[in-house]
């Protein structure tokens, strides 16, 4: 049974038209008429069984000089540029979920030398960081920016604006970007998590209930869940030791407590994931490469994602049947949470994919527009089991499936873990007369391209949900509906 993950696939990159050899002189404008050009637009961005464990800047370039006034002349012919291939660079690949591809990795720990000192660039922050296929948007994040001087004085050209201070009783309305973020920073907190042997990394959380608990990603903490330290520290600058009340590795879900809770801690809304439609607008905030307190948004680009993902350090597996967002999500990210519009949590980011190669201890993946989050209501049925036994339960089918992707659906695999039997003898599957060789292309309305996608889907269920498949044998569809069965705890 194979355990891999989705990665990515390239595209062919359509021909591109070539560019004029001299932008066309601009007619004088009117007195009085401001003048101004457009920018260019930037480009866009379950494991074993589904019984078993789970089922994951670029430069920008600033006006440097006004507009000069012209007469009108006709524009020159278009002529090709000297090296057509040299522009535009190709779009970067698309991924193609559940479709195969190299396996994905977390993001690597906070490196704990400086590295050498970068080489001074004209102007503005520049971040050029990448790694391949899926990501964790969470452990770790070496200070990854700087900036250049401004060292003109004065003259024409200088794009630098000095502001009055706002007044004192300046407010922000709520509903703005604004007005969220500062009501909801004061419930996130960044999560240092030192391992025994001193290696660590950061990541983020967010205040689940007044008595201290603290919701994040499993391996946001996993490093030092049984012998290191973990700390949380609030936006003021305040910080707290805190323990592993109880974490998921499947799930990719886990709950810290504060060791010495501080009276008057304000919870996080939790909004209805369910309800979420694509379009909405997001906000998230974390500490992506240690910039703690840091706020970014987007909309919902897509739901229902199935994204499958690794720690990097073994072969068990995270599943989710994801949120996606284009809000700028990094590592040290994970684990913080992403609201609505109206300041309610609607996930956990958890991943990003990305577009170049690498691996753990190598150059960390950057943001893409392709950040994916663990529902909400996914995150608090497992944090509530959490909280009140310490261990995940997780609904199952009671069969094996296959990893194998580009199989049109989830085959039941011919034997379990361990020869034991892909269908377990009295489970749900076997009740409903699932066989070895079927394979599942729906769960109830969704539609199912492979095995983590299935396990995906399962998860967002409880034990007891009544549920119905849809299987292909020999050549023909059928439908069986079952009782989903429960497995405690993480193997």
């Amino acid at each position: 049974m194979s355990t891999e993950n989705e990665g990515n696939e390239g595209t062919a990159v359509p021909s591109v038209p070539s560019v004029p050899s001299a932008p066309p002189v601009p007619a004088a404008a009117p007195e009085g008429t401001p003048q101004g050009g457009s920018s260019a637009p930037e480009a866009p961005a379950d494991a074993p069984t589904a019984q078993g464990p789970a089922a994951t800047h670029q430069e920008g370039a600033e006006p440097s000089a006004a507009h000069e006034q012209h007469p009108y002349a006709p524009p020159s012919p278009q002529q090709p540029p000297a090296d057509p291939a040299a522009w535009p660079p190709p779009p970067p690949a698309v991924p193609s979920y559940a479709d195969g591809g190299s396996p994905p990795v977390w993001g690597a720990p906070v490196p704990s030398e400086p590295g050498p000192p970068r080489k001074r660039r004209g102007s503005g922050l520049v971040a050029a960081v990448a790694v391949a296929a899926l990501v964790a948007g969470g452990i770790g994040g070496a200070l990854g920016y700087w900036a250049a001087d401004s060292n003109g004085s004065g003259s024409s050209g200088s794009t630098t604006v000095a502001a009055s201070n706002s007044p004192k009783d300046f407010k922000r309305e709520a509903g703005t970007v604004a007005g969220v973020a500062a009501s909801a920073l004061p419930s996130v907190v960044t999560i240092d998590a030192q391992s025994g042997d001193g290696e660590g990394g950061t990541g983020t959380g967010f205040v689940y209930d007044k008595e201290g608990h603290i919701l994040t990603n499993n391996h946001v903490v996993a490093s030092a869940a049984d012998s290191g330290q973990l700390t949380a520290t609030f936006s003021d600058g305040k910080k707290y030791d805190a323990e592993v009340v109880g974490r998921a590795q499947g799930y990719d879900v886990a709950v810290l407590k504060l060791k010495k809770a501080p009276d008057g801690l304000t919870p996080l809304a939790l909004g209805d994931s369910d309800k979420v439609a694509v379009g909405d607008s997001t906000i998230a905030i974390g500490a992506p490469f240690g910039l703690s307190n840091t706020v970014t948004t987007g909309i919902i680009s897509a739901k229902n994602r199935p994204v499958a993902s690794g720690d990097g350090s073994s072969n068990k597996n995270s599943y989710m049947s994801a949120l996606q967002t284009d809000a700028s999500i990094n590592p040290g990210n994970s684990g913080g949470p992403l609201l609505d519009a109206g300041g309610a949590v609607i996930g956990i980011n958890s991943a990003i994919q990305s577009t170049s190669g690498g691996g753990v201890g190598q150059s960390q993946a950057g943001s893409i527009g392709l950040g994916f989050a663990i529902p909400v209501n996914q995150a608090k049925n497992v944090a509530e089991q959490l909280i009140k036994t310490g261990q995940p339960v997780y609904p199952v089918i009671g069969a094996t499936v296959t990893m194998e992707e580009k199989t049109g659906g989830a085959v039941i695999s011919d034997e379990g873990a361990g020869g034991t039997p892909a269908v377990t003898p009295d489970g749900p599957a076997a009740k409903a007369g699932l066989k070895a060789g079927d394979m599942i292309t729906k769960f109830n309305d969704t539609a199912v391209e492979s095995g983590p996608t299935l396990i995906g889907e399962i998860w967002t269920h409880k034990p007891g949900d009544r549920v119905t498949l849809t299987y292909k044998r020999d050549g023909r569809t059928e439908t069986a509906e079952l009782t989903l069965g429960e497995r405690k705890g993480d193997s």
